[in-house]
């Protein structure tokens, strides 16, 4: 599908609300046992590192099966399988809930990693086949509003329900919000047939249209830019919560307040992105993401108190989400006929650039702090942006 005829069919704006709501689940899910590890070790009589087995193996399979997912949504369209993913997703909640060993709720976590994995990247391949290019990014952002509330409220929730009437209750919710979202995604493609259709298809097999899409020059550069975005402000931004305990003397309940600081910035910028993209265009806010990052980790490295810090995050969460909303739109754009497998090595490389920028960074942070990794990610992430603006005017895409 080339960039002129995508969006030839009109994407309900309920049925994108209904996509953010499943991919608020889906946010929320992976940070909502943080806060409940204690209560796991108790429950179960294993220590707190012994718990958080349950965070790891959904983290992990959320990363790897969406590979799986994306060949898929390509082939039977990628609505049907966001929305059966929902479903899925319910019921491994329900399993995690009624758990009753620390390996049954691991496997209950696996199994809720392998079906939400294909929520994100396939709702944003569907938005790629529906919505024309010169709204896309404004449309995306719009859809960001779910997944951006579920990562800065999953651990709040997870804290404030575990407190309030236990650590099942949490999976009580999930499993009502997954079902709500997925019923309601299947009504609506009874209703509107034609967008629950796959667009144009890639031929061959899984793997020949993985290696198909990263034969394209332009899916590389995507697919570097953010695996080393990934790599660098996840491996950095990490540790933010551990230097404001140890600078500056914050409480655990400050600290989730500052991750929460970096929620409300990304929450910012997409309430605000229809007015940033007119303005800025795509090299703008590339340009302009990027200088604000490298200000942002600046200003945390030479913090004097808390509360510049906390701005710092703030302004951190904004200019993310101007690099990082550009990067998912060309996403979009890499394969047109294979957005769902695009889409899925996008994913999948991001969390490649996450699971080895943390341990990279993890030892430099024991020895040193946390200021020397803030100092580098100021540096390279204003050189990775420039860079991509400089591709992205090398490349001179026009928009239908």
């Amino acid at each position: 599908m080339s960039v002129s005829t995508a969006g030839s069919r009109s994407a309900p704006a309920f049925a994108i609300a209904l996509l953010s709501v499943a991919a608020f689940a889906s946010a929320a899910n992976m940070r909502v046992l943080d806060p409940l590890l204690v209560q796991l070790g108790a429950e179960f009589h294993v220590s707190v590192g012994q718990a958080s087995i349950a965070s790891t193996v959904f983290l992990f399979a959320n990363g790897v099966f969406v590979l799986v997912h994306g060949p898929f949504g390509d082939r039977y369209g990628k609505m049907p399988v966001v929305a059966i993913a929902c479903v899925a997703a319910a019921v491994c909640c329900l399993m995690s809930a009624l758990s009753f060993s620390l390996g049954m709720l691991a496997g209950a976590r696996f199994l809720t990693g392998v079906t939400s994995s294909a929520i994100i990247p396939l709702a944003i391949a569907w938005l790629g086949d529906n919505v024309s290019y010169e709204r896309r990014q404004a449309t995306l952002a719009r859809f960001l509003t779910g997944q951006t509330l579920g990562l800065m409220t999953g651990a709040a929730m997870g804290g404030a329900l575990g407190d309030w009437m236990g650590w099942r209750s949490v999976f009580w919710v999930l499993t009502t919000i997954y079902l709500v979202a997925g019923g309601a995604l299947f009504a609506v493609m009874r209703a509107r047939p034609d967008i629950a259709r796959p667009g144009e298809r890639a031929t061959g097999s899984m793997v020949s249209q993985m290696v198909g899409v990263l034969r394209r020059p332009w899916a590389r550069t995507i697919i570097i830019v953010v695996a080393l975005e990934g790599g660098v402000f996840w491996g950095c931004f990490t540790f933010v919560g551990t230097d404001l305990h140890l600078r500056f003397g914050l409480g655990f309940a400050a600290v989730g307040l500052a991750v929460a600081a970096f929620g409300a910035g990304g929450f910012i910028y997409v309430t605000t992105a229809s007015y940033l993209v007119r303005l800025l265009g795509e090299r703008g806010l590339v340009l302009w993401g990027g200088t604000g990052l490298g200000l942002s980790f600046a200003l945390l490295a030479v913090a004097p108190n808390a509360i510049v810090a906390f701005g710092s995050i703030v302004l951190c969460g904004i200019t993310f989400y101007m690099l990082h909303n550009t990067l998912q739109t060309n996403g979009t754009q890499m394969a047109p006929e294979a957005r769902g497998s695009a889409l899925a090595l996008f994913a999948l490389c991001l969390f490649v650039g996450q699971a080895v920028g943390v341990p990279v960074a993890a030892p430099i942070v024991d020895h040193y702090g946390a200021v020397p990794i803030f100092w580098f990610a100021a540096i390279f992430l204003p050189l990775l942006s420039w860079y991509f603006a400089g591709a992205l005017r090398r490349r001179r895409m026009v928009p239908a």
